[in-house]
């Protein structure tokens, strides 16, 4: 996954210190209630659709641009299935050493267009699995993103 410039050039003043990065994600569900996940080209393993917020970008933006970029699919976010902020979860530091904390707003999004497909780079395969049955690796705190989905609350969660 090519790293943003606005990151390249962050990451030459910063070097490997931590920094606190806005992402969006998405939950998208079939019509069997099943969950669309992509397996990472990173090889970190199975995540829910989404990625980082680009400067000058809205959140709701973001998540549809990744979701597009990673599975082919034409999104609108529904609804705010929650924030996700844990740093025993969201705090990464990857194989490099840079170290990221990444805060997390997941939306329910309903699919509008497009064709499933993975892009080879960012995502390496796309399929749609029941909650119960979910693969490993699931990287995060995915896992617990989507049990707060299904459980249908109506209001969001900060966790």
């Amino acid at each position: 996954m090519p790293t943003p410039d606005y990151i390249l050039d962050l990451r030459s003043k910063v070097g490997h210190a931590l920094l606190l990065m806005p992402g969006a994600a998405a939950i998208i569900r079939d019509d069997a209630g099943r969950v669309l996940l992509i397996h990472r080209g990173d090889g970190r393993g199975w995540s829910l659709p989404g990625g980082m917020m680009e400067p000058g970008e809205r959140i709701a933006d973001a998540i549809v641009r990744e979701v597009r970029e990673e599975t082919g699919l034409e999104v609108e976010p529904v609804r705010l299935l929650g924030v996700y902020s844990d740093p025993a979860y969201t705090h990464i530091t990857y194989p490099n050493g840079d170290e990221v904390h990444f805060v997390a707003t997941t939306f329910e999004c309903r699919v509008v267009g497009g064709e499933l497909r993975a892009d080879g780079d960012e995502s390496l395969d796309v399929c749609y699995f029941a909650p119960d049955a979910l693969p490993e690796p699931i990287v995060c705190d995915h896992s617990l993103r989507i049990a707060d989905a299904v459980a249908n609350r109506p209001e969001a969660v900060f966790r």
